[in-house]
């Protein structure tokens, strides 16, 4: 583990916590346990939209996997497939790419997955593929386990086919196209408030839990990792700001906590 690990949440700044406009995060693992939204992460998104601070997560998941918690979550909008498509809470979708490129797209995606799968043994993809729409995952943690070169492999194997590629904590995702979290974030922010994320990215706090969050803890100052992305501390190279004491769910509400308090 690097020297220069997060500092404690309980360092950030009360005044920049104060200014912050909301939260962008991450959600396996960081919202969740299992799959499943944890009690204390919903009970802090709860408390988040009563304070008014907006929370736009952004997923890998799959937009099918992603509908339901749209509607349901106390969310401002939940972005899925890491960036191509927004769904709000009305029940309406925007995407990325237009239909055209959706339907070419989806033809080298399942040739993408079917070398994979006869190419890489062991290699499944996950239960939530029903519900993609521009872009396949492997399950390399949530119901199956691929070893670290199993994983290498797909990764290179989505590159050699031209998709961008990145390791969550459950999935290994692919996708054409240069969408990305942080393309995500951008847009959401444009999209919901009308305002331009780079001019104000110290004021927006970044949550996340995995090797797939690095892009978004090197541009956000106020990037907060929850305990457990020390698992990955061989894999990583950039480290969020701040590390929070809890775990997923717990370590979500440990941000939200002193970001309503801030507001006090």
């Amino acid at each position: 583990m690097p020297s220069d690990l997060p500092r404690p949440f309980a360092e950030a700044p009360r005044e920049a916590l104060a200014a912050a406009h909301g939260i962008l995060t991450d959600i396996d693992d960081t919202l969740t346990g299992d799959g499943a939204i944890e009690p204390a992460a919903l009970a802090a998104l709860r408390a988040l939209r009563e304070a008014r601070v907006p929370v736009i997560p952004i997923t890998g998941r799959s937009m099918g996997w992603s509908a339901p918690f749209a509607r349901d979550w106390p969310v401002a909008a939940i972005v899925a497939e890491n960036g191509a498509m927004a769904l709000l809470p009305d029940g309406s979708v925007e995407y990325v790419q237009d239909e055209a490129t959706r339907e070419a797209n989806a033809l080298r995606l399942r040739a993408a997955a079917a070398r994979i799968v006869r190419e890489v043994p062991g290699a499944v993809l996950a239960r939530d593929s029903p519900g993609r729409v521009t872009d396949i995952a492997v399950d390399h943690s949530e119901f199956e386990h691929l070893p670290p070169a199993a994983i290498e492999r797909v990764v290179a194997l989505m590159r050699e086919e031209g998709m961008h590629a990145t390791v969550s904590s459950i999935h290994v995702n692919g996708w054409f196209g240069s969408h990305d979290k942080l393309s995500a974030a951008r847009w959401m922010v444009r999209r919901l408030f009308g305002r331009a994320l780079d001019d104000e990215r110290e004021r927006w706090v970044y949550v996340g839990d995995s090797t797939n969050d690095q892009l978004m803890f090197g541009f956000f100052p106020l990037g907060v990792g929850v305990a457990n992305l020390r698992r990955f501390a061989a894999e990583l190279h950039t480290w969020p700001t701040y590390l929070t004491e809890g775990e997923r769910g717990d370590g979500f509400a440990e941000v939200a906590r002193r970001l309503v308090d801030s507001r006090r």
